[in-house]
């Protein structure tokens, strides 16, 4: 009995494996939207150097200029996106599976991709997507027409709203390293 108990729990603890699955799909992934980043960013350049023409027409150079501020926000949003699918990937692989030794190790390292709970993932994608939340509604005032004076209420609306979400998301850091620090003191009173 003890062997099949001994067996079970093997197999039980082993199956936290299938999480690579979703680990490389998340890194490759990532990388996809790396590479369609990068190209975005290779045709935006080749088309940004027309933009000293002298034959062009005011027109278009403004038309120019407002396409290639749209793209870069986009090529920006890219990058966000690539960036949480990485920082999923890397998170659940120290979760699930085990700590990454090199980013333990390195006193070089960037600590903002070790992971240590599943608490620290989620804030940490949660600031990256809402990071994405801010350029896309970047991206969608550049291309908003403002028609009547409810158009410019609805943008000063989405504008406070994200920056009362900036507001949140920065004391909630310091509440979380205010009560870390509580309890350090505590610990060290005892």
């Amino acid at each position: 009995m003890k062997y099949l108990e001994w067996l079970f729990e093997g197999s039980l603890w082993n199956s936290r494996f299938v999480i690579l699955a979703a680990v490389l799909g998340s890194l490759f992934a990532g990388f996809a939207i790396f590479y369609m980043a990068t190209v975005d960013v290779v045709f935006l350049v080749q088309h940004a150097l027309h933009y000293a023409d002298a034959d062009m027409a005011a027109e278009a150079r403004k038309a120019l200029h407002d396409s290639t501020v749209t793209h870069i926000v986009e090529v920006v949003d890219g990058y966000l996106l690539a960036t949480v699918l990485l920082i999923f990937s890397l998170g659940l692989y120290e979760l699930f599976i085990s700590d990454i030794d090199q980013a333990h190790g390195s006193k070089a390292s960037s600590k903002i991709l070790v992971i240590s709970s599943l608490d620290d993932l989620k804030s940490r994608l949660a600031k990256v997507i809402l990071m994405i939340l801010i350029v896309t509604l970047f991206e969608q005032a550049l291309n908003m027409k403002l028609a009547s004076p409810i158009d410019l209420l609805y943008l000063g609306g989405a504008i406070a709203l994200i920056a009362l979400a900036l507001y949140l998301t920065h004391s909630s850091e310091h509440i979380g390293r205010d009560d870390e620090g509580d309890t350090e003191s505590e610990e060290e009173a005892h």
